[in-house]
């Protein structure tokens, strides 16, 4: 299976890439990951709505540049569905047999824009809780890597 997930923004910090690092590595005898970045806008204090806007469309305009026609794209967003592990599981081995490949997007810190979400085939969210952009990529790989587990029928913690 191939799993492209879409990310505005870099991973300063040694500890995320290191996370992500280790994840990658644990996902490569179940699917092939490509994690592909792209630059975030600068969001100063205090942005008025039309300047948060511009900034999600910017943002939004780049990941769509990413975006191959044939993909099935699941955007994760606060107003998605709520899945728990198993569903997830479920939802993954549904894209493997569509033969597919799989775009998970991860918006800025101001979110995504609307232009995203309507190119969207579903919204995820991982919950009601608000989380650092650089803390979902490493949930979003955690369950990707238990989803496959599951699938195989392999050990992972309750």
């Amino acid at each position: 299976m191939q799993i492209q997930i879409l990310c505005v923004g870099k991973l300063k910090e040694r500890y995320w890439r290191e996370a992500v690092a280790e994840y990658e590595k644990r996902l490569t005898r179940y699917a092939r990951v490509t994690i592909q970045e792209v630059p975030d806008e600068s969001t100063p204090e205090n942005l008025s709505p039309l300047q948060c806007q511009q900034v999600m469309d910017a943002e939004g305009r780049r990941l769509l540049d990413r975006m191959r026609p044939d993909t099935y794209v699941v955007a994760l967003d606060g107003r998605g569905k709520q899945l728990d592990s198993e569903a997830f599981a479920q939802s993954l081995q549904e894209r493997m047999m569509d033969g597919r490949t799989l775009c998970l997007v991860i918006g800025g810190s101001l979110g995504l824009s609307q232009q995203v979400r309507d190119r969207a085939d579903r919204m995820l969210s991982l919950g009601a809780m608000t989380f650092p952009h650089q803390m979902v990529r490493i949930m979003l790989l955690e369950q990707i890597y238990r989803g496959f587990r599951i699938l195989r029928g392999e050990p992972y913690h309750k």
